[in-house]
C-alpha cells in the first residue's frame, strides 16, 4: 500500500494529513472551513483515496492560509506516497459534468510545476469562502507535488457546481494517473527514466 503521513506547522497553520492511495474513499476531514471540507471529501471519494486531514489555522483572519497550506500539505502527502513513481500511469484526465457546469481536468505527474487554471466563478464567495482561494489551493498542491494540471471550464453559471466539478474531476484524474500500470509495473513512465 502506498501511504503517507505529513505534519506541517507554521505560525499560521498546523496541519496533519494521512493518505492511502489504494483506498475506498473514506474521509475524516476537519479544516474549520466547511466548504473546503466538502470539496476535499468529494476529491477523496471520487479518487477512492482514504484521507484524513486536521487543520488548526488562523481562520479568524480568513481562510486563505488554511486553504493554501492544506493544498501544500496534501500535495506533499501525494508526493511522498508516490515515491519514485515507478509503474504509475502518469497521465490522467476527466471531463466532469455537474448539472450545468462542465470542467475538464487533465494532469501529468511530470515532476514539473505548471497550473493552467481557467475557472471563472460567477460569484466572489460560496457562503463565507472566497472563490479566489480555489486557485490558491491548486497552486499549493502542484508546487508540493510537481505536476502539470489543467482545469478548464467549458460551461457553468453556478459557482458551487463549478467547484464541485473541478474537485471531483481532479479526484478522478489523479486516480487514473497514480494507478499502477499492470503491463509495466516496474517502469518509470518516461523516456528519461525519471519523473
Amino acid at each position: 500500500m502506498r501511504t503517507a503521513e505529513i505534519h506541517r506547522q507554521t505560525k499560521e497553520t498546523d496541519i496533519r494529513v494521512s493518505l492511502a492511495l489504494e483506498g475506498k474513499g473514506s474521509t475524516q476531514i476537519q479544516t474549520s472551513c466547511g466548504f473546503l471540507d466538502h470539496m476535499l471529501e468529494l476529491f477523496a471519494a471520487h479518487g477512492r483515496f482514504d484521507l484524513r486531514i486536521s487543520c488548526m489555522g488562523d481562520t479568524h483572519v480568513d481562510y486563505h492560509h488554511t486553504t493554501e497550506d492544506v493544498g501544500i500539505t496534501l500535495g506533499e502527502a501525494f508526493s511522498k506516497a508516490l515515491g519514485g513513481k515507478k509503474g504509475i500511469k502518469r497521465y490522467g484526465s476527466f471531463l466532469l459534468p455537474m448539472d450545468e457546469s462542465l470542467v475538464l481536468c487533465a494532469l501529468d505527474l511530470s515532476g514539473r510545476t505548471m497550473l493552467r487554471y481557467s475557472l471563472q466563478p460567477p460569484a466572489e464567495k460560496v457562503g463565507d469562502f472566497d472563490s479566489e482561494l480555489v486557485q490558491e489551493f491548486f497552486w499549493g498542491f502542484v508546487r508540493a507535488c510537481p505536476m502539470t494540471l489543467h482545469l478548464k471550464q467549458l460551461d457553468g453559471i453556478n459557482t458551487h457546481h463549478l467547484f464541485e466539478a473541478a474537485f471531483k474531476g481532479f479526484g478522478r484524474a489523479m486516480k487514473e494517473a497514480v494507478t499502477v500500470d499492470v503491463d509495466f509495473p516496474d517502469a518509470v513512465p518516461s523516456t528519461k527514466g525519471v519523473l
